[in-house]
């Protein structure tokens, strides 16, 4: 049994005719995603390391950034500044998430984002035929095809941005 959900993701999703599933997360009594979410997507069958996290970050020139990245790669800060163009980027706030994005921290997908951010897909996505993405909504992700999601960011900057 699975949760009905909706989002700017899920509409995106149903509108390309893309087939996903929605994975309840159980949050804490504060209102934060359980930590031990590789043991849940175990026990659905899912491959804890193919979750997508969506890496917010801002460069010199104010421009946000996102990073789609699987498994459990870093972002490499050399790389990203040199792809960028940029002698400085930071991580995002807290606070900068939610009004960069539209999505809360815990629930930011790669996709449905607003234009003005950027996104960078790392190849590390390739690795899964099925991915697990925020759903923009916290207590639920979603999993897809990853050759779904990699054409849904077709128009995203792709290449290796994670040091091992």
């Amino acid at each position: 049994m699975s949760a009905e959900i909706t989002s700017p993701v899920t509409e995106l999703l149903q509108q390309q005719g893309i087939a996903y599933r929605v994975i309840e997360i159980p949050l804490t009594e504060d209102k934060k995603p359980i930590r031990n979410l590789e043991a849940l997507l175990s026990a659905q069958g899912l491959d804890p390391q193919s979750v997508v996290r969506s890496v917010l970050f801002k460069a010199e020139s104010e421009q946000f950034v996102l990073l789609a990245v699987a498994g459990g790669g870093r972002a490499d800060w050399a790389v990203l500044r040199q792809h960028l163009n940029a002698r400085k980027c930071r991580m995002a706030e807290f606070d900068e998430v939610q009004t960069a994005t539209g999505y809360v921290v815990g629930a930011v997908p790669p996709i449905a984002l607003p234009d003005a951010i950027k996104i960078l897909l790392d190849i590390s996505v390739k690795d899964y035929p099925t991915v697990v993405i925020g759903s923009g909504v916290l207590g639920y992700a979603l999993s897809l095809s990853g050759e779904d999601l990699i054409n849904l960011l077709a128009d995203a900057d792709q290449g290796k941005f994670t040091s091992a």
